[in-house]
C-alpha cells in the first residue's frame, strides 16, 4: 500500500470509528437529550452525498467508510427522532 493510500485508510478508519462511542452510549442509555437533531440530520445527508460520490467515482475506501458512517449517524438520528416523540 502506497503512503497516500495508507493515509486515506487511516483517516477514513478514524473518522468512521469516531461515531462508535456516541452510538454505543445512545443505544445503551437510550438517552439523546444532549444530542443535536439538526447536526445529525445535516451530517447524515452530507455523508449520504459522500457515499454517492464514492459510488460514482468507484472509490471503494470512500464507499466503505461512508457506508459505515451513514449507518452510525442515521442510527443515532433515529434514536434522537424516536426519543423526541416520547418527550
Amino acid at each position: 500500500m502506497d503512503p497516500i493510500s495508507l493515509l486515506g485508510f487511516i483517516a477514513c478508519t478514524l473518522t468512521t470509528l469516531a461515531f462508535l462511542p456516541q452510538l454505543i452510549k445512545v443505544i445503551l442509555e437510550k438517552r439523546t437529550r444532549d444530542i443535536s437533531r439538526n447536526m445529525y440530520l445535516v451530517l447524515s445527508v452530507g455523508v449520504f452525498f459522500w457515499l454517492c460520490y464514492g459510488v460514482l467515482k468507484n472509490d471503494f475506501p470512500i464507499i466503505l467508510a461512508n457506508s459505515f458512517t451513514l449507518l452510525f449517524t442515521t442510527t443515532i438520528l433515529w434514536y434522537k427522532l424516536r426519543s423526541k416523540e416520547e418527550e
